[in-house]
């Protein structure tokens, strides 16, 4: 990022606590703090602040908290009539935790005509890392035996962050958030936090909410107990196919 030497954020060292998100910054929105620790607990900790990780392939790591923050409240997830319909034929199958890596992998793949991805080898191993204590997870969607469609996130509590989807097949993407949605509500979450709003997420339901309800949310959320990892879907999940 261009003159982040010039701008009024922390530098983090190791063991550095993270500084209010009442800090972070209005341009770029949300812009909180730098720092190259990407440990399995400080990410966590960012999590349960409110606080996530982006950067590019070239800069240090960033640390972001914008207000307001997008959220998709699992009550809200917008089904349209063609996703219900393919949902319905049921061409597929959806499996959880069965692939974390190469749905990491898919969702790194460079999708801007630059080639740029801000998945970044050292951003894969700490989610791996993440997944592998059970703090991360996946949902994949398949035509037989090839990955088509998915999504990775954060699980902290009962509160879900998530982080990319990729599709190889149009609506996989898509499916792969409804069968998560669906689940999720069983097991007692409200919200998925979407980070930065953006005509995409707005199709699918999402809205935004100030930064401090957000924070309030994950306080509430991640204070409850964590559905045992690995995740096993129901096989009947209420509902999956409601247009909302």
């Amino acid at each position: 990022m261009e003159g982040l030497a010039d701008m009024p954020v922390s530098w983090l060292r190791k063991g550095d606590p993270f500084p209010s998100v009442e800090s972070a910054l209005r341009e770029p929105d949300g812009l909180l703090a730098a720092g190259n620790d990407l440990s399995p607990e400080r990410l966590v900790d960012a999590y349960t602040k409110g606080i996530f990780p982006w950067f590019g392939g070239d800069d240090p790591v960033l640390w972001w908290s914008p207000d307001p923050r997008a959220v998709l409240w699992l009550r809200d997830i917008h089904i349209s009539r063609s996703l219900c319909r393919t949902i319905r034929v049921g061409d597929y199958r959806v499996t959880v935790d069965a692939a974390f890596p190469h749905v990491m992998a898919a969702c790194a793949e460079p999708r801007d005509a630059d080639g740029g991805t801000w998945i970044t080898d050292g951003i894969v191993n700490s989610y791996k890392g993440l997944a592998s204590l059970g703090y991360a997870h996946s949902i994949e969607v398949w035509s037989r035996s090839t990955l088509i469609g998915g999504l990775y996130g954060v699980a902290l509590g009962r509160m879900f962050y998530g982080e990319s989807m990729f599709s190889r097949r149009s609506g996989a993407s898509k499916i792969a958030l409804v069968y998560l949605a669906r689940q999720l509500e069983e097991w007692g979450f409200e919200v998925i936090d979407c980070q930065v709003f953006t005509a995409h997420l707005a199709s699918l339901g999402a809205s935004t909410i100030p930064r401090t309800a957000f924070v309030k949310i994950v306080d509430r959320m991640t204070r409850l107990s964590a559905v045992p990892s690995p995740w096993i879907l129901s096989k009947d999940l209420p509902g999956i196919v409601r247009v909302r």
